[in-house]
């Protein structure tokens, strides 16, 4: 099938708008591996989700929870038990890697030492036969797609990580792949030159309007460069959402811990009477910490009793507000200039953390220091007692 595509700066790019859907689709994915104590460990479990045509779509999730061996089950490196993976209409888990429209970038780069960078940007086309005349001009835009056109002739130990990784990529993406697989390729690099690599793969995606499928176990990383993210635990996906969704509206315990930082807090909840009786579908009222009591403004699926609240260290706010959250005495204090992280012990024994940005009050915000927090309604997420664990 021929795709139509654009050129945007030398490269063809997938125009999705007027070509066929070829969306990823996974359906009842199982892959099942036997410990040397003859256990058997499912590291996918009947996975079924799709990832759309051009988008950029994160897996995150701890080390062993299956987002690695679903990425190398849609390359063809692993073999299913069970279920399917489609692109578009055709079924490709049947096929050799080499048949799949997809390639990879791993973590380790695999850059062949005695070639050039354009001899190793070059070097899959010209396994494929294609002409010389095709190879040299799918090089040279290559190089300038990754803005690398002044170290084509140098060798892969003259480069630093990064150049090394977007050489990685350029070799990846000269075969004008329909997804691109990358499996924690930022791992190995530093802080900086990590977060600069985040914003050029987002260059790359956004020029090419490939589909790129990104493995990480770096929560940051995920929020900062997926469209969509599903955060995995035990071989499957627990949610799939855009950032936004996953850092705001959690759906358990898991994914509420893994993303970012968050408060629990252990609570009574009962339904708001409507007449004589609470309904299921009536707002919730928690007790909060300092005894006091808060309505929240939408429904949640939580039955009466005790429930899991999570809130962000972010949305605490200290001094005046409009609803009094908790009082705590400070029991630990870290300057980390674009905020003061305090950790806040209740009388129950409860800490929370709290992030206050500045200007901060030395003389209100010290160890010992006695203050009242506050929280907005909508910023307390209740969790299902069955998910919060």
């Amino acid at each position: 099938m021929t795709i139509p595509v654009t050129t945007i700066s030398g490269y063809d790019r997938i125009d999705p708008s007027s070509s066929p859907s070829r969306e990823i689709v996974i359906e009842g994915a199982r892959k099942t591996y036997i410990t040397p104590e003859k256990v058997a460990i499912n590291a996918i479990d009947d996975v079924s989700f799709s990832i759309k045509q051009g988008e950029f779509f994160v897996m995150l999730g701890p080390s062993g929870c299956g987002k690695t061996t679903l990425l190398r089950s849609i390359a063809g490196l692993e073999t299913l038990d069970a279920g399917e993976i489609r692109l578009g209409s055709r079924r490709i888990d049947q096929l050799p890697p080499h048949e799949r429209p997809v390639n990879t970038v791993f973590q380790s780069y695999a850059l062949f030492p005695h070639l050039t960078v354009a001899q190793n940007i070059a070097f899959g086309l010209e396994m494929e036969g294609r002409p010389r005349p095709e190879v040299q001009a799918r090089v040279t835009e290559m190089l300038e797609l990754v803005q690398m056109q002044e170290m084509a002739s140098r060798k892969p130990e003259q480069l630093s990580g990064g150049q090394q990784q977007r050489v990685a990529l350029a070799r990846a993406l000269a075969k004008q792949p329909e997804v691109l697989l990358l499996d924690e390729p930022l791992a190995a690099l530093d802080l900086k030159l990590r977060r600069g690599m985040q914003a050029e793969l987002k260059r790359l995606q956004r020029t090419t309007g490939i589909t790129f499928v990104f493995v990480t176990h770096d929560q940051e990383e995920a929020l900062s460069m997926g469209d969509r993210i599903a955060v995995f635990d035990k071989g499957r996906p627990v949610q799939i959402g855009t950032p936004e969704e996953i850092y705001e509206k959690p759906v358990n315990r898991f994914v509420a811990d893994f993303i970012g930082e968050t408060n629990f807090i252990n609570t009574d909840a009962v339904r708001a009477p409507d007449g004589a009786a609470a309904v299921a579908d009536s707002p919730l009222i928690i007790t909060l910490p300092g005894g006091q009591s808060v309505t929240l403004p939408k429904t949640v699926p939580t039955p009466d009793g005790t429930v899991t609240l999570a809130i962000r260290p972010e949305r605490i706010t200290v001094g005046d507000g409009a609803h009094h959250f908790a009082t705590g005495t400070i029991s630990g204090l870290v300057y980390m200039g674009t905020d003061l992280r305090c950790t806040v012990l209740l009388d129950d024994g409860t800490e929370l953390g709290v992030r206050i940005p500045p200007p901060f009050d030395d003389k209100a915000t010290k160890v010992g220091s006695v203050i009242k927090l506050y929280a907005e309604p909508a910023n307390i997420r209740p969790l299902m007692p069955e998910t919060a664990r």
